[in-house]
C-alpha cells in the first residue's frame, strides 16, 4: 500500500466512524 491508499482508508474509516456515532451531521 502506498502512502496515499493509507490515507485514503483512515479517511474512509474516520468518516464511517463519525458516520455511526453522529449521524445528525450529516442530515
Amino acid at each position: 500500500m502506498t502512502i496515499v491508499s493509507l490515507i485514503l482508508a483512515a479517511g474512509l474509516f474516520v468518516y464511517l466512524v463519525v458516520a455511526l456515532l453522529k449521524p445528525e451531521i450529516f442530515e
